[in-house]
This record gives C-alpha cells, structure tokens and sequence, in this order.
C-alpha cells in the first residue's frame, strides 16, 4: 500500500516549482531638507446606511445566488492534484490511522479573522473527519475583535500587541503575525477549551521573565523564558475533557507569548491566522525562522492563504509585481512544510463607492490572475472565490440576497457559512474523485459514496 501511495503521488504531482526570486527592495527617494508641512490624513468616508431590500428582491436574488453557487460545481479546483498528500492523509484519518490530528493553518485578512468562514470549515470538515481540537490560536487578545468560535480566551490588561499591521517592530510575531508581550509582574493570559494535549509557544530571550502555568487553577509548573533569543514551548499532557489555563508573570523582566495549542487524540484541527487589513506581504515582515521553527512544530496537512481583497485597494501592486512576491510567499511556506499541500483562495467580488455609486472593483481582476499563476506555477491548487460568486459584478447579489454587508466587501454571518459550505463541498468532490481512484488502482473498487454533510454527488445545499 506505501509502494501505491508513493507511486500515485509521484504521478500525479511530477513538474518542477517555479523559481521565483522575492521582490527585491528598491531604494528610498530621498527627503528635500526643506522643511514641509505634513499632508493631511484622509479619513474613509463612512458607508451610508443599507437601503430597504424588499421581500421580492431579496427572494430573487438568493434564487440567483443558489443557481451560481449549483453551477460552481463543474469546476471545484484547479490543479487538484496538488491537494493529492492532503487527501491521502485524510483517507487514512478515516481508517484511524494517524496517531495525531491533521492540522490545516489558514492565513488571511479580515474574511479569515471574523473566524465564521473559517469556522464554518472547521465544524464541516470534523464533522467528517473528527475533531482534533482548537489547534493554534494567539495568545491572549492581541486585538479587540479577536476571536475564535470554538474556544474562549482573554487576558488582563497590561500586555501590549507587537506585529499586526505596525511596520516597526523585531518581527518576532510567530505563527499568527502578533504577539503580546509584558514587563509587568501579575499579568495573567487564559485558555478556555476541551483537549486532552497543549503546548504555550513563547519568545526565549536573555533577560526573559518567569511565568507560573495552571490548569483548573492548580499550579502546573513555574517556567523561565530567560534563554537564548529563539523559540520556547511548554508541552503539557492533561487528562482529556474541559480546561481553563492560565499563565500569569511572576516579574518585571520581559515575557512575550506568541500562541496556544489545544489538541485531542486524533481528528482534524482548522487554525485560523488572519488579520484584519492584511495583505499577502504582511508574512515578509516576520522572521522567517522563528515562523518557519513554527510550522515545523504544527507540522500541516494542508496550508490554505486567502488574501487579495486588500491588496486590490493597492494601486502599488502591478500584475507582475504581486506574482512575484506571492510565488515568494509560496516557496518560502514550501521550504517550511514541504509535505504539505497549499490551496490558494482567490479574493471575493469587491464593489467600491465612486460619487455616489456603488462599482465593481476592477483591480480584482490583477490580483486573481496574478494568485493564479503564482500558485499553479508552484504545484499549489487555486480556487476562485469570486468566480464561484457569480464573476465580476456578483457582489450586488450577494448584498441583495442578505449574504453580504453594505460596504460591499464583507459578507454576513449566514454569507460566511455559505462559503464555507461551498469550500467544503468542492473539497470533497476532489477527495471522493481521489479515493475512488485509489481503490482503483488498489484493484478494489469504492462503492459511489454520499458528497459532503450526506448530500448525493451532484446534488448542493442551498439552505446553508
């Protein structure tokens, strides 16, 4: 069966990665020594509020959505065969083999931190596979709306945020690009969740602080950060069932924790990284080895990036420009998690407001097509969210329907799980085509199996 395994994957991902050299820097203009006055900083204009949508409207366009979303199944991925070792390892967590949950991180911008999208995945794909538990997730709440719809986190208030979006900073944010750091004794970070395995990613650093680990509010261990500069884990093995855990500081000497991994025995983990306003070129400003010393130890079925929205706001990007930086990107993750299997997600539709009215964003088209070489040069699959949206223009319907917001960029709560459900579903309509084909070729024939959340092959969902 591992001679069979090997040689179908062999067949089915031979073809070189593209080399593609990062963006290189080019030199700052320099300053007039004129003294200048400061331009003054534009201010979004706020969206006006929603107009009434009536009933008929709304009827019609959830019926045209639907229809959209039906025909989006003719074409769930492209180049599929990259998700080829992600599907062998989920054929084999159906037969309970691996010893350890199969972990998939998912990067992204504001559609990836709102966690529905990405929660609504989670709770499909263990619902098929078993639920290996939160996995990752930050430290704390490096940000107000942070959030994860599985677990329940927070924190006193005497840590600040170091990453996100600021361009200063050492770049030591770790895996989710944030981390929270302290120099104050008694400030406390806390953990709600069902495991039975956990591990605290913390900043080794000379002069680093101790902290005191409880579980259920009995003191666990007493851990020194001081170290040399570079990674620090704490592993922990807990009886499985519900845990709050706490990490209070013990000094004034600096601690900085990057994140939380929660796990059961086995099943599937969906570990959301996004940030709100992100684009792609966010993860250049974190340092390479600390992330990839990161990975390493999530160790990733499948890395999923969802980018695009803001950078189609960014009129610096030019087509070749952003194919080269996000083929980078790609080759930079490659070197981190060679196993894994990388799924690009293309960005929705985007409208903006010009005098008035409401207009397609073109710039989308640059970066669809840019993410879309990038990931097919680089043996990764690539799936276009705008397109399973109905194309250039579908936003409006989606707006109509109630699936997505006025601003015409974000979508609702019920939008968010509707893609979801749509990822999902092209997701299995790959795996069951994969299987079928391993049985196959095993000279044991699959029986025709029920697509996703029991629905028959060829059939969608339009309630979700």
């Amino acid at each position: 069966m591992k001679r069979l395994a090997l040689s179908l994957l062999a067949a089915i991902l031979a073809g070189p990665a593209a080399a593609v050299a990062p963006p290189k820097k080019t030199a700052s203009k320099k300053t007039s020594a004129k003294k200048t006055t400061a331009p003054r900083r534009r201010t979004a204009r706020p969206i006006p509020k929603a107009p009434p949508v009536s009933a008929k409207a709304r009827a019609e366009a959830s019926e045209t959505v639907n229809e959209t979303l039906a025909r989006g199944m003719d074409a769930p991925l492209e180049n599929p065969a990259a998700m080829v070792p992600f599907f062998e390892l989920l054929y084999r967590a159906k037969s309970g083999e691996p010893a350890e949950p199969l972990r998939i991180l998912h990067w992204g911008d504001s559609h990836t931190a709102s966690d529905e999208w990405t929660g609504s995945l989670r709770a499909l794909l263990q619902g098929q596979f078993g639920d290996g538990g939160g996995g990752y997730s930050l430290a704390g709440r490096p940000y107000s709306s942070y959030r994860r719809l599985d677990l329940r986190s927070g924190a006193t208030r005497g840590w600040r945020s170091e990453g996100l979006l600021k361009r200063e900073g050492d770049g030591l944010y770790g895996l989710g690009g944030v981390s929270v750091a302290t120099r104050l004794s008694g400030q406390s970070v806390y953990l709600k969740a069902d495991c039975r395995h956990l591990e605290l990613f913390f900043l080794r650093q000379p002069g680093g602080g101790d902290f005191q680990f409880f579980d259920n509010g009995e003191e666990v261990e007493r851990i020194s950060s001081d170290g040399e500069l570079g990674p620090g884990y704490v592993v922990y093995d807990a009886e499985p069932g519900p845990h709050r855990f706490e990490v209070k500081t013990l000094s004034r000497r600096p601690v900085r924790l990057f994140g939380w991994v929660t796990e059961k025995e086995r099943g599937v983990t969906y570990e959301t990284l996004g940030i709100n306003g992100a684009q792609a070129s966010v993860m250049f400003r974190w340092d390479e080895s600390l992330l990839a010393s990161h990975i390493e130890r999530r160790n990733p079925a499948l890395i999923v990036l969802a980018y695009g929205t803001n950078e189609a706001g960014n009129p610096d990007w030019t087509r070749e420009s952003y194919r080269d930086m996000f083929a980078a990107l790609l080759q930079r993750l490659r070197r981190a998690a060679p196993a894994a299997s990388i799924l690009v997600l293309g960005p929705p539709d985007r409208y903006r407001r010009i005098r008035g009215k409401w207009t397609p964003f073109e710039r989308i088209d640059l970066i669809v097509a840019a993410q879309r070489e990038a990931a097919l040069a680089n043996r990764c699959a690539f799936w276009d969210l705008r397109e399973k949206m109905g194309g250039p223009g579908a936003m409006r319907q989606w707006v109509l329907a109630g699936l997505a917001q006025y601003d015409h960029v974000h979508f609702t709560a019920p939008g968010y799980r509707r893609l979801g459900y749509v990822l999902y579903r092209d997701l299995m309509y790959n795996y069951q085509k994969y299987t079928q084909a391993r049985e196959e070729l095993a000279g044991n024939p699959a029986p025709a199996e029920a697509g996703p959340a029991g629905l028959k092959n060829g059939q969608t969902n339009t309630d979700r």
